[in-house]
């Protein structure tokens, strides 16, 4: 079986992560024969950058600077260092989720670049993934509504079944 899960340093997404190897490859999955073909089970492990311009919402080159409607452009030593520092801060992120991993299951790493959610589902759909995982961070329907939500909307536009773990409530008294 094919599995993506979607990480992107949260709690949450770790906690996804978590679940799926307590729940899901340590039962389900590991008592299942391999995928027809001979294939083994595998989980891919997706991080996705958002591109700087993506934050400012301006051209990728330019970012606001100074009065309002001021434009400045990077030098690329600059650019260089933005990117340097996105690659060293995905590389950290999935380092911990393949110590997570502890060797109990073949995993695989990808970084993209993009819109997270429309870059998991196209991702998940080009790679034929049988499984895309997600996590969710519990927002309600207002903070949904004007921050948008990944696992939402990968729920509703992925073309794979998708899971969305939810996390945990904090215990009651």
């Amino acid at each position: 079986m094919r599995v993506m899960l979607g990480i992107y340093g949260s709690d949450e997404s770790f906690y996804a992560l978590q679940w799926a190897v307590d729940n899901l490859f340590n039962g389900l999955i590991s008592a299942a024969p391999a995928v027809a073909g001979g294939e083994p089970n595998l989980l891919t492990l997706v991080h996705v950058q958002q591109p700087p311009s993506k934050h400012y919402g301006v051209a990728p080159s330019a970012f606001p600077a100074g009065k309002p409607g001021a434009v400045a452009y990077p030098s690329t030593t600059l650019v260089d260092s933005v990117s340097k520092s996105h690659e060293e801060i995905s590389a950290g992120i999935l380092s911990r989720a393949l110590e997570m991993c502890n060797n109990k299951i073949k995993a695989e790493t990808l970084i993209l670049e993009g819109d997270p959610k429309e870059m998991i589902c196209e991702t998940s759909e080009q790679m034929k993934v049988d499984l895309l995982i997600v996590g969710c961070r519990g927002l309600g329907r207002i903070q949904r509504a004007f921050l948008g939500s990944v696992s939402d909307y990968c729920v509703h536009h992925a073309k794979c079944p998708t899971l969305m773990v939810k996390p945990q409530k904090p215990a009651t008294k």
